[in-house]
């Protein structure tokens, strides 16, 4: 995108812009970043209850898609000039959970323009972290964070810019009011179940999270802003949110008896609805970590998404130290992981333009943290090793990682040896079936070549491949002299056919 100048010539102008796909909200922000500090230049906020729109087979409803749908379509029109690489769109509780979320993303994409990401619980902790931390004034010492959302619950221990202990609970706004308050009533008794059922979710982290302690508190999302407007507006308190002021908001409420009729200075009529199942969720979180005071924050996680952008080197190192730890969790041979990730980065080299794989450069990076990771599972077992790595790569909280990235990596290491696993390859959509496929060969190449677990000069090795025929050529006379690496050669000839794909070597 440019802008003209007074003489009459153009000069890049480096937006960038974030888009959260909340559980109850739809936020979009783009910002002019001047190279020190991000300049708002527009934001969006629809109250798209994306939550309630989940049917009893937790599937998202076509009515709230298209509620969503409308939303990103808006959006899109104001994203279509910005370039992808300055973008990040972002689902978080409600997408995750959806039966249907993959076809929800196949037509949010093309309304709003731009790939969206669905980031787990820790990774949407982390982010809400860094916007926070970049947003309030720098203290000495540890910082609480807790965002409040329409489907889950962050909380986050941190000191500067780093998070350090990261929760992401199944608890929000949305959904304690569709459990508790379904009919709008507030009672007494409604009131305390939905505290309870938070806390609940909260007591296996809250002695941690005491002895961990903090100097300050801080709260983000539109729950606990809007509660902080209400408990000072109200006279309750006179600066942010106490126990004490939560104390007389709970009262006011039970009183009042009905969401439609509260009537609180700084509580807007959208969010009634919404309101007792985020005063529960907040009541619990104060019971739970004895909060003395707490203060909202203008950041959150879509500010936290542009730092993100800004700082990529930063996210790349906090990737690899997700990798990193997994790794020595697991006891991986760092040894071999180190030779067979050189060898596959090697074969993407060589092959990936064949395969016009070199358009997206997060298909190189998931080809090499697959190949750092191809054995993780032999801490459970040697018999079916991929499928034991598959999964704990699958289910681990992996910082920095989409939830994308994260199922890439995770079918990578399920498909680096024997059968190949169409199905799970499948699994992944339409769009990613034909590159991940064409990855998990050059992984399985590499494993292949690397399969003595040992040091060895591997000699120059011929690469090329049209369509679904691969070709390698080896140096005369080398495959003679390693009679395993040829007979490993022709059964991987055998698995790959199954899957109508040519392997041919020789000389």
């Amino acid at each position: 995108m440019t802008e003209s100048s007074e003489n009459g010539s153009s000069f890049p102008v480096p937006f960038l812009a974030a888009v959260d796909l909340g559980s109850n909200s739809f936020h979009m922000k783009v910002v002019r970043y001047s190279g020190t500090e991000l300049e708002v230049v527009d934001r969006i906020r629809d109250m798209v209850r994306l939550a309630s729109g989940l049917d009893e087979n937790v599937n998202l409803t076509e009515e709230a898609i298209e509620r969503a749908l409308q939303c990103l379509s808006r959006f899109g029109e104001r994203l279509q000039d910005i370039p992808g690489s300055q973008v990040r769109v972002v689902g978080t509780n409600t997408l995750r959970r959806a039966g249907n979320a993959r076809e929800f993303m196949r037509r949010a994409q093309q309304a709003v323009g731009h790939q969206i990401e669905i980031i787990g619980g820790q990774e949407e902790a982390r982010l809400v972290y860094l916007g926070v931390s970049h947003s309030v004034r720098r203290i000495e010492g540890r910082m609480l964070v807790v965002d409040i959302g329409g489907g889950s619950t962050e909380l986050i221990i941190g000191d500067g810019y780093q998070s350090r202990h990261l929760e992401s609970l199944f608890i929000g706004c949305v959904s304690l009011s569709l459990k508790y308050f379904s009919d709008g009533m507030i009672t007494r008794k409604n009131m305390q179940k939905a505290i309870t059922a938070a806390r609940l979710h909260m007591e296996p982290m809250e002695k941690a999270y005491r002895r961990i302690g903090w100097e300050r508190a801080i709260g983000s999302s539109g729950t606990i802003r809007t509660i902080e407007k209400v408990v000072v507006g109200q006279g309750w308190s006179d600066d942010g949110i106490t126990p004490e002021s939560l104390e007389n908001l709970r009262a006011a409420l039970i009183k009042t008896g009905s969401a439609e009729a509260l009537d609180l200075k700084g509580l807007g009529k959208e969010r009634m609805p919404v309101f007792p199942g985020g005063v529960a969720a907040l009541i619990a979180v104060f019971e739970g970590l004895k909060i003395n005071r707490m203060w909202a924050s203008d950041g959150a996680l879509r500010e936290g998404l542009l730092y993100d952008l800004i700082g990529r080197t930063e996210h790349d190192s906090v990737r690899e130290q997700s990798v990193s730890t997994l790794t020595s969790r697991y006891q991986v041979d760092l040894k071999q992981a180190a030779r067979v990730e050189q060898t596959a980065d090697d074969c993407f080299s060589r092959l990936a333009s064949c395969w016009k794989l070199n358009r997206k450069a997060y298909y190189r990076a998931c080809l090499r943290w697959a190949a750092h990771l191809h054995e993780v599972g032999l801490a459970i077992a040697h018999g079916k090793y991929q499928k034991h790595g598959e999964y704990i790569v699958r289910n681990s909280d992996m910082l920095g990682f989409t939830r994308n990235e994260q199922q890439i990596v995770a079918t990578l290491i399920r498909a680096h040896r024997d059968k190949f696993p169409a199905t799970v390859i499948d699994e992944l959509g339409e769009a990613l079936a034909e590159p991940v496929t064409r990855l998990c060969i050059m992984l399985r190449i590499a494993v292949l070549l690397q399969r003595g677990h040992k040091r060895v000069e591997l000699p120059e090795i011929g690469m090329q491949a049209n369509g679904d025929n691969v070709q390698l050529q080896f140096p005369k006379g080398w495959l003679e002299k390693h009679a395993l690496t040829l007979a490993d050669l022709e059964q991987e000839k055998k698995y790959l056919k199954a899957i109508n794909v040519t392997l041919e070597f020789g000389v």
